[in-house]
């Protein structure tokens, strides 16, 4: 299969990196100028746990293809769309009038209805799911990152052939397929979770901050407990997908404290993230709080943190 990465970010490089190994034909759309900046070669540090529940360890320098133009004649299979959410509708209108008879797989956090997300996509060219990888890029421009044995997917409305066509591509590369019958529900649930630990970890400086700190991981189970009135505000029955945080603190902060600190993947990917100036978390925390104060949700371990992820990070 011909696959295009839309974009050169953590969760496209990771995935371009496991499908092409998997025999996929894969490339990279960037802007214009940005090939020229990333070279021929992406370095690669990856724990890998779909074969070991501990990872194998990959390290290499990846040859990758970028290209800076995509013409609506193309002839790709697959574009995977993984950008932060509130690029989502931008770059979805971009690809719009691009797409050509290729199918989309939606790949990330979504915080407005999946459909006004994707802008003026074809809905019914749209798969939709969610990675189980993270990481990030360092300061010599290694990606340093974790990838968890399983891919998310769902539906929005009901399951196409396009959709059973990229599962099986993720589940021929290794993957194992989770499936969430609720996949709005669970994807408004995810975002606020991440706002209640981005929320202390921005408090700190960032999310690598609050590894192994079984008091501030408290406060950001805390955080994302109070938020569950949201998403149940916009009409989401939480039910059993919150057990995380409405479980005694005493018993999940000491858990989450070790695994931060101690259980390979969970804590390479916190590690990872530890850019005190990225834009995505602190976006998350702001659109949440906005949204808990036009439902008149009260937040007030998340406002507490606003000062620090108000302000636009320093370019």
């Amino acid at each position: 299969m011909k696959i295009l990465m839309f974009g050169r970010g953590v969760i496209a490089t990771v995935y371009g990196w496991a499908l092409e190994q998997a025999g996929h034909d894969v490339e990279f759309y960037v802007r214009p100028g940005r090939a020229a900046q990333y070279g021929d070669t992406t370095s690669l540090d990856l724990r890998d746990t779909r074969r070991r529940v501990w990872g194998q360890r990959v390290e290499q320098e990846w040859p990758v293809r970028f290209r800076e133009e995509l013409e609506p004649d193309h002839d790709f299979d697959l574009i995977v769309l993984s950008v932060g959410h509130h690029r989502l509708t931008e770059a979805a209108d971009f690809l719009a009038p691009r797409v050509g008879k290729a199918t989309v797989l939606v790949f990330g956090n979504i915080w407005a209805e999946p459909l006004d997300a994707i802008g003026a996509l074809p809905a019914e060219q749209v798969a939709w799911g969610f990675p189980q990888a993270g990481g990030g890029f360092d300061e010599n421009g290694v990606l340093r990152g974790a990838i968890l044995p399983s891919v998310l997917f769902g539906t929005v409305g009901p399951q196409t052939e396009r959709g059973r066509v990229v599962r099986r591509v993720f589940r021929e590369a290794g993957f194992r397929i989770r499936e969430e019958p609720d996949f709005r529900g669970w994807l408004l649930i995810h975002f606020v979770s991440d706002a209640g630990l981005f929320s202390q970890g921005l408090r700190l400086g960032a999310l690598a901050d609050l590894a192994g700190r079984r008091r501030d991981l408290r406060e950001a189970l805390l955080a994302g407990r109070e938020l569950l009135p949201l998403v149940e505000a916009r009409g989401v029955v939480v039910g059993r997908r919150a057990l995380l945080f409405r479980a005694p603190t005493w018993l999940t902060a000491p858990l989450f404290a070790w695994l931060t600190a101690h259980f390979g993947p969970v804590r390479d990917n916190f590690a990872t993230h530890s850019d005190p100036e990225a834009e995505e978390p602190r976006v998350i925390c702001r659109d949440t709080l906005a949204e808990a104060r036009r439902l008149g949700v009260p937040a007030p371990r998340l406002a507490a943190a606003e000062p620090s992820f108000a302000a636009a990070p320093v370019q």
